[in-house]
């Protein structure tokens, strides 16, 4: 029998569903958030792995998608999704054959921080006929991957402009350091400080003749500030569309819209509930998952296939069948445990998404 039409509380658990009303809205304000900052909307799929998902945010304004594997790029791609920005290297030959397939289907570019890559890339895409765009990756503060801000970037960029089979299309950093910095001044002076290396390096490769149509970065945890500094071109925002509380903590201002509903399955002690979601199903250890209609609590842990909640006072009433939803802790760490998302509206199973991004390792 389809769940399609169920009530939520007909449903077994555990599940991961999403409040469509509240998803919605969460892109329509993100949307027009960033046209009002007049940059483009390039949201991250890394978390949502959805393609129906970044179908909505491009029905709303979004010129496509950034994706952190190139396999999460070609489902996005196999969906219809034509403008791809992989934010990652691409790097053996495995990767870089399919990559140079793919753009037959899409405009996939990729990112790319050393020379040896850069050539790699153009051996691959000319040996297929195709060309690959690429972006510099800069490190203006991540400590990760990236080229160095100034002459070493745009020394790439030349390299990338003067090698066949690639197409030097811009720059890209992330200043996701910066996500949890306190107070607010001291996040936004770090904010302004990591996009200004961003965007004076792209200002240096349009002094040294190099076109430069794309500057890309910010995340949600940034979004509130780095779509509104000069010279950035998009922003790569995505959490923001589900949100949750590590994303609010970051600042992040739209609403929580993802859950995982549990049951009860035992009551050993009057101050003790333990529901069939542990660490598989949500995780605890990226962000503390919130009971939603619980009585105050003082912990929860997750185990392999429990979870624990540890109530303040002792409650005779909760019992063994009893379903609750959790309000996820960070999606990013959540979504990809899970097969299947449910959509529910007003309560009632409206679409059912399998979760065609998750195990998209390589």
């Amino acid at each position: 029998m389809t769940e399609i039409g169920c009530r939520k509380e007909a449903l077994d658990t555990p599940i991961l569903w999403v409040d469509l009303d509240t998803l919605e809205c969460n892109i329509a304000a993100l949307a027009a958030h960033f046209k009002a900052a007049g940059v483009a909307w390039r949201p991250h799929t890394k978390g949502m792995k959805i393609p129906a998902i970044a179908h909505k945010a491009i029905r709303a304004g979004a010129i496509g998608v950034t994706c952190a594997k190139l396999g999460e790029a070609e489902v996005m791609a196999a969906a219809g999704i034509t403008d791809i920005l992989v934010a990652n290297q691409i790097v053996t030959p495995q990767k870089l054959a399919r990559l140079a397939g793919l753009q037959r289907h899409a405009d996939v570019k990729v990112a790319v921080d050393s020379e040896a890559n850069i050539i790699a890339i153009g051996r691959a895409a000319s040996a297929a006929g195709v060309e690959v765009g690429v972006l510099i990756e800069l490190d203006t503060g991540m400590a990760r991957a990236g080229a160095q801000p100034g002459e070493p970037a745009v020394a790439l960029a030349c390299i990338a402009a003067h090698t066949p089979g690639v197409r030097f299309m811009g720059l890209m950093a992330w200043e996701g350091h910066a996500c949890d910095m306190q107070p607010e001044a001291a996040k936004r002076t770090e904010i302004e400080r990591a996009v200004g290396a961003l965007t004076s390096s792209a200002e240096m490769c349009r002094q040294a003749g190099l076109p430069v149509a794309i500057v890309s970065g910010g995340g949600s945890g940034t979004y509130r500030v780095t779509p509104f500094l000069a010279g950035v071109t998009e922003i790569q925002a995505g959490g923001a569309i589900f949100c949750d509380p590590t994303y609010r903590s970051w600042g992040v201002q739209t609403t929580p819209a993802l859950f995982v509903r549990a049951t009860v399955v035992s009551r050993p002690t009057p101050e003790r509930i333990i529901f069939d979601c542990g660490f598989k199903t949500l995780p605890e250890w990226a962000g503390r998952p919130r009971p939603i209609g619980l009585p105050a609590f003082k912990s929860i842990a997750m185990s392999a296939e429990h979870g624990t909640v540890i109530l303040e006072a002792p409650d005779t009433t909760i019992q063994v069948g009893d379903a609750y939803d959790f309000q996820v802790g960070y999606g990013d760490a959540t979504v990809f445990l899970h097969d299947q998302m449910y959509g529910i509206r007003a309560g009632v199973v409206e679409v059912i998404w399998p979760i065609l991004g998750r195990g998209k390792l390589r």
